[in-house]
């Protein structure tokens, strides 16, 4: 009970917020509503008094002291009319505030999430944070399309028709307060039954988009490896899961419909009778029967509303208390913004000093590991698969924390820059090279329109990649398609040299960026790695002996220690070395 309204206070703290700025808006809204609201009331009472004088019981109307049929008839037509104007407006006025505040909303959580260590999205596949980002917003989003409307408007339209009933009769009024008090317990206390099993369904609903995404992502390897029947019976598994979920909360749904018919039941049933009883007693005419009938069908309608936006609560309720969880954690790596700490231009030096990491408390990566790379040398980092190569990497970007040392770049320790700043100063290339459905502009300067094209081209010459610019349908206007499809490794590889390029960072790191090309795309990658290289550190993460023939120094791995450090031209001299031995050799298989 203490989470569900926690969890309810938080919605309407989130509403508040995002509202607060379009508070122009909603204050015509609630104009709006209010004016519907009064002619929604009105018709009936215009109706009974059409009845009343035409059966000669009243002479006059009780509104306005109208004894024409014809000018009620016409009142009644313009206020119809009158209302739906405004019930539309209203409904415009809604969708207008509940795009502007959700699509924000939407705005913080993504940003907040692209703020989010790396284990954070890690342990999260894509599906999961599409979900969280996209659906239970939206779900958001529809209870704030209706709050005010079919919430807030419909608690005044109850207010009003209570109002108007003991207006007429104290009797009536006294009855139906206590339909609509027994009625909304009931109500309530069904539908918190169903909180639960909502929270559990949007869950579900989560794992089933990653699922989908991560197979989707893996289709070739998938149908490469015969694993087409494993994935399916993977996924019938999956949706029998969604479905026992989903049967849960329809079943608890259909009781809450069940019981709200139930009362509507009793409330017509208690309308026709205090009608029949007054009118029998000589106390109304046949014109107020009419209009208690009315108002209590009328009391059903916003009561069956309220009752699915208490439904559509419920789903607010667990999409907030997961955008909440998202928006309280915080990433583990601190970045101190206001930092006034600096790194120089030009190359940076990189020292490791006794550096200990593990991405779990019982499996280490890194052990003490230390070594100390000067500006503008070039160092081939060996190692098998599982070394930490990758992981020392990570650690310089700031991907991921070491628990004990100090990692140092530009003799500053890097837990001390600004993240920002750090990131601008450090380049990677990897083999798997990230690009988007834009243009060739846009991925080579990752949508930063501040880079003009007057430097593009300039990187492009200064890398030697004129030849294959000219290659291009439509130049730097060429259109990518999603996932760099269409472009060859070679090509991709190119494309991210020049983002570096223009990145102009002071330590370049790179895992194997020519592993998969052929001999003459690899030629013209060496080239371009040449200049990349002129006058800039850089770690080259190794998987064969000749990509570290231009490093000055070599660090191998072995489960996370040093197994061999030392100037590339000392070792290769010393026939006792590790990296010696592994030239004479040939086993470049032990690297990978």
């Amino acid at each position: 009970m203490q989470k569900e309204t926690q969890s309810f206070r938080q919605s309407f703290a989130i509403l508040r917020w995002y509202a607060h700025p379009e508070w122009k808006r909603v204050l015509l809204l609630l104009v709006l509503l209010l004016v519907a609201i009064g002619l929604q009331l009105l018709q009936p009472r215009l109706l009974a008094d059409f009845i009343d004088l035409a059966t000669g019981e009243v002479t006059e109307t009780t509104l306005g002291g109208l004894s024409n049929l014809t000018a009620v008839a016409i009142l009644f037509i313009l206020a119809a009319v009158t209302y739906q104007v405004f019930a539309a407006a209203a409904a415009y006025v809604t969708q207008d505030v509940r795009w502007r505040t959700t699509n924000e909303l939407r705005a913080d959580l993504a940003q907040h999430t692209l703020h989010l260590d790396m284990a954070f999205h890690n342990a999260r596949t894509a599906g999961e944070m599409i979900s969280r980002v996209d659906e239970d917003v939206n779900t958001l989003s529809n209870f704030f399309s209706q709050f005010i409307i079919q919430i807030f408007g419909n608690g005044l339209l109850i207010a009003g028709v209570i109002v108007v009933l003991f207006r007429q009769d104290w009797r009536i009024g006294v009855g139906f307060i206590g339909f609509v008090i027994v009625t909304g317990a009931i109500l309530n206390y069904v539908i918190k039954l169903a909180i639960p099993s909502w929270e559990a369904f949007l869950a579900m609903g989560a794992r089933l988009f990653g699922f989908i995404e991560e197979r989707l992502a893996g289709m070739e390897d998938i149908r490469a490896n015969g694993a087409a029947a494993f994935t399916m019976l993977r996924l019938h598994q999956t949706l029998r899961e969604q479905y026992v979920v989903e049967q849960k909360g329809f079943a608890l749904g259909m009781l809450t419909f069940t019981t709200t018919q139930g009362l509507f039941r009793v409330g017509t049933t208690l309308g026709l009778g205090l009608g029949g009883w007054l009118y029998l007693q000589g106390s109304v005419t046949i014109g107020t029967v009419f209009l208690i009938i009315t108002y209590s069908a009328m009391l059903q309608e916003p009561l069956r509303r309220l009752t699915q936006q208490l439904q559509d609560l419920q789903q607010a309720v667990a999409g907030v208390s997961r955008i909440q969880q998202m928006f309280m954690t915080e990433p583990d790596i601190k970045d101190d913004r206001h930092s006034p700490l600096r790194l120089p231009d030009g190359p940076l030096a990189v020292a490791f000093q006794n550096v200990h990491f593990a991405y779990t408390a019982d499996k280490p990566v890194l052990h003490d590991l230390s070594f100390c790379l000067e500006p503008g040398e070039v160092m081939g980092l060996l190692g098998r698969t599982g070394s930490g190569k990758t992981t020392t990497t990570r650690l310089i970007f700031r991907l991921y924390e070491a628990q004990r040392g100090v990692v140092r770049l530009g003799n500053r320790p890097v837990p001390a820059l600004p993240l920002a700043h750090l990131r601008e100063k450090v380049g990677m290339v990897t083999q798997e090279v990230q690009l988007f459905n834009a243009t060739i502009r846009d991925n080579l300067t990752f949508f930063n329109t501040a880079v003009s094209d007057r430097q593009i081209m300039a990187a492009l010459a200064d890398l030697e990649l004129m030849g294959w610019f000219a290659s291009l349908p439509s130049g730097l206007d060429t259109v990518l398609e999603a996932g760099g499809r269409g472009l060859s490794a070679g090509e991709a590889q190119l494309l991210a040299f020049t983002r570096v390029f223009l990145q102009d960072p002071g330590l370049i790191i790179m895992d194997e960026a020519s592993s998969r090309l052929d001999p003459a795309t690899e030629h013209l990658i060496e080239r371009a790695v040449d200049k990349l290289l002129a006058n800039r550190t850089a770690i080259i993460v190794a998987h064969r002996l000749k990509t570290v023939q231009r490093a000055d120094t070599i660090l191998i791995l072995e489960n996370g220690r040093t197994k061999e450090y030392g100037r590339r031209a000392e070792l290769v001299n010393d026939p006792n070395s590790h990296f010696s031995q592994l030239l004479r050799t040939g086993l470049e298989e032990v690297l990978v």
